[in-house]
């Protein structure tokens, strides 16, 4: 079979090229910088937002993974307009290259409350895609943990940065993270299980607090931190302030409190029973993400 990923050297990206490798499949790469994806596979230079090379990469191509989302800055817009335009591009591409399957990896969408902005944009996305692709299947995760996920890497650097945990509200809302070791597992199935034309919330065995999940990254890094909890919710500076502590980009980080506006639980799909996955534990998750960090810099909690 042969298969594209884009964003094939990003977190995911660069963890599902090889697994898709060793189980045989023919493997093609989109990028807008070749040179950064570093498996041995055919790398194609494109750009889903300006639609360049996207014909050509999809060529003769069976399955498509989207795993392309804007959150960086840019002089091209809003990152909900990039992630739009990006993903009309890639559905309109897909549709003419006859691409028999999509799968997206999206986030977990929070039940009936309306949506963040940066929740919002991975649902469009989503209902692009699905409409240009029958065989369409979205995975829906929140908190994926791994030694590259920008989203744990922010809650380990606040736990190694932080000697009083100042915690907002949103410490009491809860979730499920999964462990990237999954994501990649339910990644890999996804191009030929027969669950096409749906969605699938993903999600780790531990539905935890994110006081909880932080409170246990830094258990499992050996080190104490005293909480102090708000009552106020002040997102828009605590995510200024958090991100100069983390050394992260803010406008990513606002987006991503901007989010945490209640639980983002899964519902009832079954997906790692359907996808034939065994769920990692969050403990599991994080000893494996610090230990692969470790082999490559330093924690200085540690």
């Amino acid at each position: 079979m042969r298969i594209l990923v884009t964003g094939a050297s990003g977190f995911i990206g660069s963890l599902l090229v090889p697994r898709l490798l060793s189980d045989g499949h023919e493997v093609c790469a989109l990028a807008r910088d070749p040179a950064r994806v570093t498996e041995d596979v055919e790398v194609l230079r494109g750009d889903a937002i300006s639609g360049v090379g996207l014909e050509r990469a999809l060529h003769r191509v069976d399955v498509a993974y989207y795993l392309i989302h804007s959150m960086e800055r840019s002089s091209q817009g809003s990152f909900a307009e990039r992630d739009q335009i990006a993903a009309e591009n890639f559905a309109s591409a897909a549709t003419r290259a006859n691409v028999r399957r999509i799968v997206y990896l999206g986030g977990l969408l929070g039940g009936d409350r309306a949506a963040s902005p940066h929740l919002a944009s991975r649902e469009q996305v989503q209902r692009i895609l699905s409409e240009a692709v029958p065989d369409f299947l979205a995975l829906r995760a929140s908190i994926v943990i791994g030694s590259r996920s920008r989203s744990f890497r922010f809650l380990v650097h606040l736990v190694e940065r932080m000697r009083v945990l100042t915690l907002p509200p949103w410490r009491t809302f809860r979730t499920a993270p999964i462990d990237e070791r999954d994501v990649i597992e339910m990644l890999l199935a996804s191009a030929t299980a027969p669950v096409g034309g749906r969605s699938l919330d993903v999600g780790g065995p531990d539905v935890l607090t994110y006081e909880e999940m932080i409170s246990r990254i830094a258990d499992l890094m050996l080190v104490r931190r005293p909480v102090l909890r708000l009552a106020v919710n002040i997102t828009p500076v605590a995510s200024r302030i958090a991100a100069a502590i983390a050394a992260e980009d803010p406008e990513l980080i606002l987006p991503l409190m901007e989010s945490l506006q209640g639980d983002l639980l899964m519902g009832d799909d079954h997906a790692a029973e359907l996808l034939g996955v065994e769920l990692h534990s969050f403990d599991s998750a994080v000893e494996h993400a610090l230990g692969v960090w470790e082999q490559s810099e330093p924690l200085a909690a540690r």
